[in-house]
């Protein structure tokens, strides 16, 4: 049931699920399976609904689980298993994740009163797990729980303690790992690393996204990740419709590759968060560029790196030339 593939590509988040001059009135289903198959044919093997049945997570989810009551959240039925069930009918195969906001990120949300903060964390973690338990019980093979809330909790340790609680509570109903499904970590739209390796690895989770754009500190939880952990690095930039530099995503494989041992066999690659925002067609161009770095990393024993790239980037990222053994480098944007 858990999903297991060397190197691949993934959406982080959203996707945009329509396109300037095309009919706006199309159902939503339809639209899920538009995007779904466009992901298939840029080149992406873990897909998403693109979370276009929630533009805000994190608001959708917190408000079904509160309801008019702010401070006991309640989950009376599964909110996420009938649109994953409908995207993993629709493609045909292909693997389909399903992202959930996670307890840390709701509570900062949420709680109306700092001092009750705490309490509604877990709580929300204890009802966020059987949420867990139903997707695994449907076969989703890879859930992604969002904790961009991560980013704020710094050295505090009461609040290093409190997100360490609330992933351990979040994940307590389900089976240990390898008969389960893939749990993954997700952290966005800022750093995390003044948190400490301790906090974020502390939960034993398959792997975890960083958003490296927005967070270029994160290199320094990248580079500390246990090796068996999978690494999806969050490097096609979502809060621009420019084109993405197809040698700084190949050198970041390489980097993050070369830490720890771990090899590409561990890593994926993203957008550093929702690309919904952006143009369908700057979007869609960007998780081509994410296909076509997999495609060739995947074809290097057959055509050399270096081969395909831009020659003026040789000196700069000698990394990405298919020297999988490279010497420690600064980590990007906040060193290692």
């Amino acid at each position: 049931m858990a999903y297991d593939r060397s190197m691949f590509a993934t959406l982080a988040g959203g996707y945009p699920g329509t396109d300037p001059g095309r009919r706006a009135d199309r159902s939503l289903n339809a639209l899920v399976r538009e995007i779904l198959a466009e992901q298939v044919d840029a080149g992406l093997t873990l897909l998403t609904d693109g979370s276009l049945r929630w533009p805000d997570p994190i608001e959708a989810i917190g408000r079904a689980l509160l309801g008019s009551d702010p401070g006991a959240p309640r989950r009376d039925r599964p909110l996420t298993v009938e649109a994953w069930t409908f995207a993993a009918d629709a493609a045909a195969g292909v693997p389909v994740k399903q992202g959930l906001p996670g307890p840390y990120s709701l509570g900062r949300r949420f709680a109306q009163r700092e001092a009750a903060r705490a309490d509604l964390t877990l709580t929300l973690a204890e009802a966020l797990a059987g949420e867990l338990v139903d997707l695994a019980g449907a076969g989703c093979p890879y859930i992604q729980v969002d904790e961009d809330g991560a980013a704020t909790i710094g050295t505090d340790p009461v609040e290093r303690a409190l997100f360490r609680d609330a992933q351990a509570r979040l994940l307590a109903g389900l089976a240990r790992p390898g008969a389960r499904p893939h749990l993954s970590l997700a952290i966005g739209g800022g750093n995390a690393d003044a948190a400490g390796p301790e906090t974020v690895f502390s939960v034993p989770y398959d792997s975890h996204f960083f958003d490296l754009i927005a967070g270029p500190d994160n290199w320094r939880l990248v580079t500390a990740a246990p090796a068996e952990r999978g690494i999806v690095l969050g490097v096609a930039d979502a809060r621009s419709a420019e084109p993405d530099e197809r040698e700084l995503i190949v050198w970041a494989v390489a980097y993050a590759a070369a830490s720890q041992g771990r090899g590409e066999v561990r890593i994926g690659i993203a957008p550093s968060g929702s690309l919904a925002g952006l143009p369908r067609a700057a979007a869609r161009a960007k998780i081509e560029r994410l296909g076509e770095v997999v495609r060739l990393i995947e074809r290097r024993a057959e055509e050399p790196i270096a081969a395909s790239l831009d020659p003026r980037a040789v000196h700069a990222r000698s990394a990405a030339l298919g020297r999988w053994r490279p010497r420690r480098p600064s980590a990007p944007g906040g060193g290692a």
